[in-house]
């Protein structure tokens, strides 16, 4: 009979340091993809000003693909169910929609690989980069909230 108590017990702490465990993994998470959609934004910062007729550098154009693709290969993996709410601004048609969600993110870092092959000048620059950015603002518009 003591021996069910304590297996009861012990039980109950496990389920209990396994619940605090999950429900730290959906925290973890948010914070993770806050901090690579912040690192995107920063290395977007100059490519944009690029665009707007700032010197163009190819070192930062290739920096922010490279951030692009990153990215693009860990978002999927940081949206666990578990990380639907608190602060996010992700919207339900992430956990509704996978499917097209991933899928968008292989596009980005498809479409960043092929950009960072291919811009080489402002031309190719101008050419490529625009398309890149349709992948965010798309992506964007069906799962993110809108800033207030």
């Amino acid at each position: 009979m003591k021996t069910t108590g304590r297996f009861s017990i012990a039980f109950a702490a496990l389920a209990l340091g396994v619940g605090v465990a999950l429900a730290a993994s959906g925290a973890d998470a948010i914070k993770e993809r806050r901090a690579l959609m912040k690192e995107n934004g920063e290395a977007t910062k100059p490519v944009v000003a690029m665009l707007k007729g700032a010197p163009f550098e190819l070192g930062a154009v290739q920096k922010a693909l490279k951030t692009y693709e990153s990215a693009a290969e860990k978002m999927p993996g940081l949206f666990p169910a578990d990380s639907q709410t608190g602060d996010t601004h992700a919207l339900p048609a992430v956990w509704t929609d996978t499917a097209d969600f991933d899928a968008r993110f292989k596009k980005l870092g498809a479409d960043s690989s092929a950009a960072l092959k291919s811009i080489t000048d402002v031309a190719s620059f101008k050419a490529n980069m625009p398309a890149v950015f349709k992948n965010c603002g798309g992506c964007h518009e069906k799962f993110r909230t809108k800033d207030n």
